[in-house]
This record gives C-alpha cells, sequence and structure tokens, in this order.
C-alpha cells in the first residue's frame, strides 16, 4: 500500500525585533534650565531700570550741595520748594483735572462709536477705519495750528477745556478701534436675547454689554489719562498763564538756560510719576485681562 507523505510545515517567521530608538535631541524644558541663566539676565536688567529712579530719589531726598551717593539725611526740602513755591500744587490739581475729563470724554465717545463699527454695516465703513488707523501716523505738532486757529474762534485759547478737547481728540482714533474689537468679541446672540425679553438697544447694551467690556474700558482710560498726564505739546500751547498750567510745563520751567535746580527737579519728577505707578498699581490685573482675553467671558 503506497502512502503519501504529508508535506513539511513551512517554517515560522522569525519576530522582527524591534530597532533600538534613536536618542532624539530635544531642547531642555523649562524646568531643566539652570536658574541663574533665568536670573542673571533679568537682574541685569532690573539694575539699570532701577539705577535712573535711584538717582531721582537721590537728588531728591539728599539736603543741597550734598555730594553723597546715600540719600541720608533725608531732607524734605525740595519737595517743600516745588509744591509751595514753585506752583506745583497748582500744577498737580490742573492735570487731575485735566486726566480725567480725558479719560471721561474719551471713553464715551469712544464707546459709542466703537459701538457702531462693531454692531452696524453701511457704507463708508471701511473708509472710516482706514481714516482712523491713517490718523494714527499724523503727528501731534501737525494738530496745533489748526486747534489754536479753532480755539481762538471759540475764544478757549488760556483755558483748560481746550487741552481736554485737544487731548481727547488725539486719543479718539486708537480708542475707538480698540473698543470697536472689544464688543466684537461679545456675542451678539446675547444682545438678541435681551431683545426677546423686551429690552431696548440701549437697555440691553447696557445691561448685557458694558459688564463685559469693564476691562477694555479700563485699558482705553487708563492709556487717555497717562496720556494727558504726561502730555507737553498741547498745554504749553494753549496755556498761558501760570496758573493754568499742568506738570509737564512746570517741569519744563525748573530748568533755565543759566542753571537747573536739580534737586527741585528731581522732586517735581517723583510728584509726577507716583501717581501714574499708583494708577498703574490698582489697575494691571484689569488691563492683563483686556489685553489677553478682549471682552469675552465664558
Amino acid at each position: 500500500m503506497i502512502t503519501k507523505e504529508a508535506p513539511a510545515a513551512a517554517p515560522a517567521p522569525t519576530p522582527a525585533v524591534p530597532e533600538a530608538p534613536r536618542p532624539d535631541r530635544k531642547r531642555p524644558a523649562w524646568d531643566e534650565v539652570p536658574r541663574w541663566q533665568i536670573y542673571l539676565p533679568l537682574g541685569i536688567y532690573l539694575v539699570f531700570t532701577l539705577i535712573p529712579f535711584y538717582w531721582i530719589l537721590l537728588f531728591a531726598l539728599r539736603p543741597t550741595g550734598s555730594t553723597s551717593l546715600v540719600p541720608w539725611p533725608m531732607t524734605t526740602e525740595h519737595f517743600e520748594k516745588v509744591w509751595t513755591d514753585r506752583g506745583f500744587g497748582t500744577y498737580f490739581t490742573n492735570s487731575v483735572y485735566v486726566g480725567l475729563a480725558t479719560l471721561v470724554m474719551t471713553t464715551l465717545v469712544a464707546l459709542a462709536g466703537g459701538y457702531a463699527l462693531a454692531r452696524f454695516d453701511f457704507r463708508i465703513k471701511r473708509g472710516f477705519m482706514l481714516a482712523l488707523l491713517c490718523s494714527q501716523f499724523v503727528p501731534g505738532a501737525l494738530l496745533l495750528v489748526p486747534l489754536f486757529e479753532i480755539f481762538a474762534e471759540l475764544q478757549m485759547i488760556n483755558s483748560l477745556g481746550s487741552v481736554i478737547i485737544a487731548e481727547t481728540v488725539f486719543q479718539l482714533p486708537l480708542s475707538i478701534i480698540l473698543i470697536s474689537n472689544f464688543i466684537k468679541n461679545v456675542p451678539y446672540s446675547l444682545e438678541e436675547a435681551a431683545w426677546v425679553d423686551g429690552c431696548g438697544r440701549f437697555r440691553a447694551f447696557r445691561i448685557v454689554v458694558l459688564p463685559l467690556l469693564r476691562p477694555g474700558l479700563i485699558a482705553v482710560g487708563s492709556f487717555a489719562f497717562v496720556h494727558s498726564w504726561n502730555h507737553f505739546l498741547f498745554a504749553l500751547m494753549f496755556l498761558n498763564n501760570q496758573s493754568k498750567q499742568t506738570i509737564p510745563v512746570g517741569l519744563n520751567s525748573l530748568m533755565s538756560a543759566d542753571s537747573v535746580d536739580l534737586g527741585a527737579l528731581a522732586a517735581g519728577g517723583i510728584v509726577a510719576a507716583v501717581p501714574v505707578v499708583i494708577v498703574f498699581a490698582f489697575i494691571q490685573k484689569w488691563l492683563i485681562t483686556g489685553f489677553s482675553a478682549g471682552a469675552v467671558k465664558g
């Protein structure tokens, strides 16, 4: 009897040996960077930033004629001199009035203009936006002659109102653009829901949209206040009476062609800088929120 042999089984395939992973050259993580590589540049930058402030404090607090590098014994004679003898008390009051009035006017007008650009469509919308952007390239010095002629016709020369209007006009283009971007980030459906509930457009804006714009309004208002506080040109050209001048013009009056009172100038600089520093210290969280997340809240 003839039998057939069973075919030989095929050899089992040998399992593939996985290749060894190639070492990848990865950049070190932030936590793995040595601390000195982070703190050393920051420390150098901090030193170069604080040296001018220390120098101002040194001249403002040390006695007249002293050459010490340490303000000891301290004196307040320079602050008393600029506040009373040089009229910085009046300059400070005028600057606060101009800054707050510019803040309010810029914020209100920019809020109305920004809402119109964000929520309405009209034929000259793009042209108007282009005009606002182009106006940012015009220096303030070019506005002096036309503004001076207008204020002279209105008999507003040597009035704080002229400076307030000029500062507001100068701040409005950028403020309107910023506010319109903040309003665009607010969902339109929120206003529509308020309309369905019976609110008019103005009431819906006041109840629903306006609270969400708080970071943007603080950002725009703070820039308007700081710019008007530090601006020198408009106050110099439109104000002739010393009792109407602001702090930047008062600082300029401390310097003459023959001599400069460094102690009084340093004290006046501190008087001018401290309010701005205090304002930014209180509103910094709102500024960060406004610039990073707009006005959107979930």
